[in-house]
């Protein structure tokens, strides 16, 4: 397919859920995806293997700004991040996409609001077919409708853990979930937070919007397709052709319009490794292309009872947002409580190089795990660059006193309800996994590389559909959003593009 109608690079949550919402398009679209279908192996629910040997890590090393060189937590399957990711589908919240006064700074507005964006959320609860209650947490916006199925389960020690919460007058609440639990189990008794997807249990970017756009026969998926560059038409005014390496041979394909979905970091990487005449890369008058990277100022916290063992083995079906809007006492935000999946001594031996194994398979047999997740604020020298082919990092965050906060307001919560040891550790950068913000959509085409359905302003027939446009980052999984967003831009694409 050398001359199809529309080139989707990537096929993580954005670039499969855009083209699920083309399918039907009558559209001839190519897919071009650098991974290659995620095998089934003893591995994948294998802990030592993932977390300790870091069996499905890539092979690729990113640089910090100065020269230190670090193994990221980017996957290259199709489908993406999402085959790993803890399948926690939650809307941002609606003070989310108007200014917000934060510890660090101000989390700025989105260009449209919460209302207009609301109906695309619900379509993307039922595409991804989300389990989840309402009526739990008092920060819910609006729904339009419900979820399409009921809340994944507590089991026993969570459902505990949920009483306790509650019995100090919290409103912990249902965690919406992409897992089909059943089919999820009868695979292998483990959680699947961090664990590849390699049946249906998951609903991920495969599972979900990607085998349902492959259903059209117009629709098709390339693997062991590395995008290395757009070449701009000689105007500038539009991309003329993507260039991509396959099995060793250089390729080049012309498509009409060019949707660019590998991820924020690599998104952006490919926008600016790519000629122009000013030599800053495309879609990049604004300057603003990598920059305001973000990734949530995040920690995982064990609430430790020694006399009372965890037997759970899935674990994630809660969260808490009673700091998501201020820190409970008037002042501004904290963040995002929800558990993590189950851990066990090899998890934490990944964390915890030289304690004795015995000890870790006794804090991890009596702990209940959560993720604490503050917003990380945009910063335009918070920022991806390339070196060459190498991607650099330079992370600065910000907002670390609202994550402070949080930590020490639940570890107080959790010694009240009974856990005696509290234990926490920050997520550090080789944890990219919400990364979001390096090619941001806005009004202005001074200030964002991307208008507000996420079309450069630089050049008509390019669109960034992946985390790269969110222009903040909550303090939230931010998958939905990236559905929601790229259901809407779908739709607009049939309308401006496709129209006969």
């Amino acid at each position: 397919m050398t001359n199809p109608d529309i080139v989707i690079i990537g096929s993580g949550i954005g670039g499969a859920t855009i083209a699920s919402g083309l399918a039907g398009s009558g559209a001839s679209i190519l897919m071009l995806e650098r991974g290659e279908l995620l095998p089934a192996t003893p591995h994948t629910r294998d802990t030592r293997a993932i977390f300790v040997g870091g069996h499905y890590r890539p092979k690729e090393m990113w640089r910090e700004a100065g020269g230190a060189a670090f193994n990221p937590g980017n996957y290259y399957y199709v489908g993406g991040n999402s085959k790993f990711y803890g399948a926690v589908l939650i809307r941002y919240r609606r003070q989310d996409f108007s200014e917000m006064e934060h510890y660090g700074g101000v989390s700025p507005a989105w260009p449209f609001s919460y209302e207009e964006f609301e109906p695309w959320y619900s379509k993307a609860e039922q595409l991804f077919r989300v389990r989840g209650a309402l009526g739990e947490d008092p920060t819910e916006p609006f729904h339009s409708i419900p979820y399409p199925f009921g809340p994944v389960p507590d089991e026993p020690p969570i459902a505990r853990a949920r009483a306790e919460l509650k019995g100090l007058g919290l409103h912990p609440a249902s965690l919406p979930l992409g897992v089909d639990i059943d089919a999820w189990l009868k695979d292998g008794k483990t959680g699947w937070d961090a664990f590849p997807n390699t049946g249906t249990g998951k609903v991920d970017a495969q599972t979900g919007p990607l085998a349902a756009a492959l259903a059209d026969q117009n629709i098709k998926l390339e693997t062991g397709a590395h995008v290395e560059y757009l070449e701009a038409s000689s105007d500038a005014r539009t991309i003329a052709a993507v260039h991509y390496s396959q099995n060793g041979t250089l390729k080049k394909v012309t498509p009409k319009l060019v949707i660019l979905s590998a991820g924020a970091v690599n998104s952006a990487a490919i926008l600016l490794r790519s000629p122009s005449p000013n030599g800053n890369g495309l879609a990049n008058r604004s300057d603003q292309v990598g920059r305001n990277f973000m990734n949530h100022n995040s920690s995982a916290m064990l609430a430790i009872d020694p006399r009372r063992r965890n037997t759970s083995v899935y674990q994630k079906t809660l969260m808490l947002n009673d700091y998501y809007l201020s820190d409970g006492k008037g002042g501004r935000p904290l963040g995002n409580v929800q558990l993590l999946g189950k851990i066990d001594g090899h998890i934490l031996r990944a964390n915890v190089k030289l304690a004795p194994k015995f000890a870790l398979d006794f804090m991890a047999g009596h702990a209940v795990d959560w993720y604490l997740m503050c917003e990380d604020l945009p910063d335009p020298e918070s920022r991806i660059m390339v070196d060459g082919k190498d991607i650099v990092m330079q992370w600065r965050r910000s907002n670390m006193q609202s994550l402070d906060g949080l930590t020490k307001v639940m570890r107080e919560n959790f010694r009240a309800c009974g856990y005696p040891i509290v234990l926490s550790r920050p997520f550090d950068k080789r944890t990219p996994s919400h990364q979001c913000g390096t090619v941001k959509m806005g009004d202005d085409p001074a200030t964002s590389p991307l208008d507000p359905f996420c079309r450069s302003f630089d050049h008509k027939n390019l669109f960034v559909v992946d985390a790269g446009f969110l222009p903040n980052s909550a303090a939230v999984n931010p998958a939905l959003s990236i559905a929601a967003q790229a259901l809407r831009v779908a739709d607009h694409i049939r309308k401006t593009e496709l129209v006969a």
